[in-house]
């Protein structure tokens, strides 16, 4: 379950734009493991032409700040790493986009994610090896604890929704023996 601040300020809002995209970071390991604060939504989106537009209109200026669209259009159109931020002025919440771009894991998760409804609405959340996987990689650049935390309480909680992709994608990215770690503790 999302956070209802973080749904009704930002997840939905991008929802009704049409893009396509998936939640993951925090919000997805809160969904698929225990509950524990946080003030941003983490997400990968595929951006079409007409996206960028889209968003500026969708997140009303009054309360939201949004790169100016032409930023948003460059961004979606650079290189690995692209990404671009919404901020709720009011309350600092925060949805980081992450582009899907080029990027073959990025675009696995698009391929694979869950809808997940919230009373009269669907949102879409990024698979739980998607999540496992990126979690694992902030771990071994920042070494917080709390990527690791996560991952066993949504390997403990969920563990039976984990299917065969998740070993053979640890194993390519030389994750395999943090994923013991995380989930031997």
């Amino acid at each position: 379950m999302t956070p209802p601040v973080l749904h009704r300020l930002l997840i939905q809002p991008l929802h009704e734009t049409g893009i396509e995209y998936a939640i993951t970071g925090a919000v997805a390991a809160i969904a698929y493991g225990e509950p524990r604060m946080t003030n941003d939504v983490d997400l990968i989106a595929r951006l079409d032409r007409d996206a960028p537009s889209r968003l500026i209109d969708r997140f009303d200026a009054s309360e939201y700040y949004l790169p100016p669209e032409e930023v948003i259009a460059e961004e979606s159109r650079r290189g690995a790493g692209r990404h671009f931020n919404i901020l709720h002025v009011p309350t600092s919440l925060r949805a980081d986009i992450y582009l899907a771009g080029e990027d073959p894991l990025h675009e696995w998760a698009l391929a694979h994610r869950r809808g997940e409804r919230i009373g009269n609405h669907t949102i879409w959340l990024a698979p739980i090896e998607y999540v496992i996987i990126r979690k694992l990689e902030f771990f071994a650049q920042s070494g917080s604890d709390r990527h690791l935390r996560d991952i066993a309480a949504m390997h403990r909680i969920s563990g039976d929704d984990i299917d065969g992709f998740l070993g053979s994608a640890l194993a390519e990215r030389r994750l395999t023996d943090l994923w013991t770690r995380a989930t031997s503790a």
